[in-house]
């Protein structure tokens, strides 16, 4: 199974990379975001399934004609966002705010 990922590559101020995969994306209240997390390029490799997955939200802006910027959201903003991420009422939100556009 050769799915196609969305992965988004980092750059530190020391110039190490870090790609993510973005998981989900969310409009909300007239801004975009996404859900990412780290990248495991094997699934061999995922370890135990039950280990917590860290995860990143980020608002992403749009940068040029074809660019993207991702940037961090404070910490409530986050903790709202995870839990529609969370609820069961996920894509009732997606589309209410994708009607409205």
């Amino acid at each position: 199974m050769d799915e196609e990922r969305d992965l988004v590559v980092f750059e530190d101020d020391a110039g190490n990379e870090l790609t993510m995969e973005v998981l989900d994306y969310l409009s909300y209240e007239g801004k975009e975001y996404a859900l990412l997390t780290e990248y495991v390029e094997n699934d061999d490799d995922e370890g135990d399934e039950d280990e917590p997955v860290e995860v990143f939200i980020m608002e992403v802006r749009p940068v040029g004609e074809d660019q993207e910027e991702f940037v961090p959201v404070d910490e409530d903003l986050a903790e709202t966002l995870i839990h529609i991420f969370e609820s069961d009422d996920f894509d009732d939100v997606f589309e209410d705010d994708e009607d409205e556009e």
